[in-house]
């Protein structure tokens, strides 16, 4: 089913993208999607060539970043690059292609691809596989975030990306939730009053504090600066075994983040439209059920998770608790509040399908991505900033100045 020729879904959208102030952001690209263009609707089809960069054992292939492609008409895929030579020939197989390659490198000399999915989840060298494709010619690039380890690194990948014309989007695939324009659509109608907070929570499992602000995180971060503008100025708190981190604490993160410290990390931003947002997490703390985004108004809470589908609630009372106000959580669906789900069995692979169709249309019609570099690099901030201003014992202002790693070694 396409779910883009939904027809509450594309109401909604026209109708949030005539409002202004907090729902200004990103309109732009989102509108587009939701109006299917041709080239969505298969009217201009255009052989587009694919490749992926996978890495068994140190990343893998992201959540279906690999086999995405095959459900979108006008591409096909023609080449896949894995340095494990078990993991390649299995991609190959997965994929229906012959072209295998051990060297990234030789298969964009070779194969000259117009698109790519680097599918890693490992973001050691989410920088160099970027700078490379863009270099040699890629024009669309599909990204697993998170996006990589350093500002410096997104700068990087920023300038390279600018320089030769490459559409890049990360794989925020709620960025691409026919949910979202009808969340847009309720927060402008009103009903959830004045936007006071945005309050977001990561899985806070045994990756919880630091690693959880690094790889959870971001979706969060994204859907903050989606609905509200990336952050102006953030003040962080990190924590180990009960005292403050000190730089020293420090060890190489897992899955190639630089360096992380901190079992328990508090965070609080000035959003770019003056509202105030916190991310918490705190290791082995269970709150996996708890992973979510609030949006705290004066007249309501709407509670929602990431994913292309995610759960979504509406609580329309100012206590923000459904027991003093003596009402029903509504659920948000992609018809809206309190209506049936229209649209069944939409999952992940489908947000990835929208995401990358949305690529083809950015280069075709010369915009940004949804998800785009841009905002991906403005969540990366957000997160850096949180150990830039622990460190400093003060808020920070964003952008930052400093533009590496606050917790790596002194050289």
């Amino acid at each position: 089913m396409n779910t883009f020729g939904q027809k509450p879904v594309a109401e909604a959208m026209r109708r949030a993208i005539s409002r202004r102030g907090l729902l200004s952001h990103g309109l732009g690209g989102a509108a587009a999607i939701f109006a299917a263009p041709a080239v969505l609707r298969g009217a201009a089809a255009r052989p587009y060539r694919a490749a992926v960069i996978g890495h068994t054992g140190h990343g893998d292939y992201g959540h279906g970043l690999d086999v995405v492609w095959r459900d979108v008409p006008q591409v096909e895929v023609v080449a896949v690059a894995d340095p494990d030579p078990k993991g390649l020939a299995e991609a190959g197989k997965r994929l229906g292609v012959s072209k295998l390659y051990t060297d990234y490198r030789k298969m964009l000399d070779e194969v000259k691809p117009h698109l790519l999915s680097i599918a890693p989840r490992w973001i050691d060298r989410h920088c160099e596989y970027v700078v490379a494709a863009a270099q040699r010619g890629v024009k669309g690039i599909y990204l697993e975030k998170p996006l990589c380890r350093t500002l410096a690194e997104a700068d990087q990948m920023k300038a390279a990306c600018d320089q030769h014309g490459v559409k890049l989007a990360l794989a925020f695939q709620t960025r691409y939730s026919p949910k979202l324009p009808v969340i847009r659509e309720l927060i402008a109608s009103g009903k959830l009053g004045q936007v006071i907070e945005f309050r977001a929570r990561g899985k806070e499992d045994s990756r919880g504090g630091a690693e959880d602000l690094w790889v959870l995180g971001p979706h969060l971060m994204d859907l903050m600066i989606h609905f509200a503008g990336p952050a102006a100025s953030a003040f962080g708190s990190v924590w180990q075994q009960g005292r403050p981190v000190r730089k020293e604490d420090a060890r190489p993160g897992n899955e190639g983040i630089a360096y992380l410290a901190g079992d328990e990390v508090h965070a609080m931003y000035r959003l770019a439209n003056g509202v105030t947002a916190y991310f918490d997490s705190i290791k082995n703390a269970g709150g996996g059920p708890r992973f979510a985004l609030w949006i705290l108004g004066s007249k309501g809470v709407i509670e929602m998770g990431t994913n292309y589908m995610p759960f979504a609630f509406f609580l329309p009372h100012t206590s923000w608790s459904q027991p003093r106000a003596k009402k029903e959580w509504i659920p948000i669906s992609t018809a809206g509040p309190g209506k049936p789900e229209p649209l069944a069995g939409a999952g992940p692979h489908q947000g990835n399908v929208a995401a990358v169709k949305d690529i083809i249309e950015a280069i075709e019609t010369d915009r940004q991505p949804v998800a785009n570099l841009a905002d991906a690099r403005a969540g990366l901030e957000m997160i850096v900033a949180v150990f830039a201003s622990h460190l400093a014992g003060r808020p920070v202002n964003l952008p930052l100045a400093e533009r590496g790693d606050p917790l790596a070694p002194a050289r």
